[in-house]
This record gives structure tokens, C-alpha cells and sequence, in this order.
């Protein structure tokens, strides 16, 4: 058997156990593969032939395909993770990030121009910043939903602080 044909298959068998292992009890069909691995059907594949088109056609010689194929990659993955998780209010950063990784390959992979690592750093660093806000600001949302105890024991830290400080001057 085909090397490529072993790692289809078993990438397919793998992918549809994972699909049946998450809806269990529900109805199952061709709808919610595609309702749920649109991004690893069509949106990653497309990163994948850019960077073959570098990698096996061009003889590396055509660095500016990597850009796309780099932005598709990571545009997937983040649309993918948000899709089986439902999470797309925290994964928006990493469409920022996209270009960032694209830009990053270009740099890596072509005549390495240093200005490039200005927008590169730019880019990860406002995405990095974005994903931790917002992860950050997820999680006080949790400790506070419900509950006053958060509150008071920030209440009573700041109160502790302020009469600490006042005995010592």
C-alpha cells in the first residue's frame, strides 16, 4: 500500500473517530462533517498546496507562495479549534497572528530582509496581548459570576493593604 494512501486513510479513520466520538447521541451525517470540519477540508488543504508548490515544484525558488500558505495554515487551525470548541469569541486573535506566521515563513524561508521582523513582531505581539486579555478576562468573568466571595476577599485585601501601610508610616 501507498505511503500517502496509509496516511489519508488513517488521517480519514482518525478524523471520523473523532467525529462520532463528539456527537454521540445525536444524528450524524455528511452535514455536520462539513458543519464542523469545513476549515481542515478546504481552508487548510489550500495552505498545504502553497507550501508543496514551494517545497516540490518551484525548487525554492518562489518564497512569496509561503505568505498565503502560511495565513490559510494558521487561519484553519484557529477556525478549526473554534469550531469544535464554539469558542470564537477567545480565538479571534489568531487571525491577527495569520499574517504574523506567513510573513514569518517569508522571512525564514526567502533573502531573510530584516525589516520584515518589524510587522512580524508587531502583528505576534498585538495577538499574543489579544488572546490574553481576553482568555484573562474569561476567566474573572468566571470567578465572579454568581459569587461575592471573589469581591470581598478583594474587599478585604485592599482594606489589609491600606491599614498595613498606614501602621507603618
Amino acid at each position: 500500500m501507498n505511503v500517502n494512501v496509509k496516511t489519508i486513510g488513517g488521517s480519514l479513520l482518525l478524523l471520523l473517530g473523532v467525529v462520532l466520538l463528539m456527537n454521540q447521541g445525536e444524528t450524524f451525517g455528511p452535514g455536520k462533517i462539513f458543519a464542523y470540519f469545513w476549515p481542515s477540508l478546504f481552508v487548510m488543504p489550500l495552505g498545504l498546496f502553497f507550501h508543496w508548490l514551494y517545497f516540490g515544484v518551484t525548487g525554492r525558488k518562489g518564497s512569496g507562495l509561503l505568505i498565503p500558505g502560511g495565513v490559510l495554515i494558521t487561519v484553519g487551525m484557529v477556525c478549526q479549534i473554534a469550531m469544535l470548541f464554539g469558542n470564537w469569541e477567545y480565538m479571534w486573535p489568531g487571525f491577527i497572528l495569520a499574517p504574523a506566521i506567513g510573513l514569518l515563513e517569508f522571512y525564514w524561508f526567502g533573502n531573510r530582509n530584516r525589516w520584515l521582523l518589524i510587522p512580524i513582531n508587531i502583528l505576534t505581539v498585538l495577538s499574543l496581548l489579544f488572546f490574553a486579555v481576553f482568555s484573562f478576562g474569561a476567566l474573572f468573568n468566571e470567578l465572579l459570576k454568581g459569587q461575592p466571595y471573589f469581591a470581598i476577599l478583594l474587599i478585604l485585601g485592599g482594606a489589609a493593604i491600606l491599614t498595613l501601610r498606614r501602621k507603618a508610616d
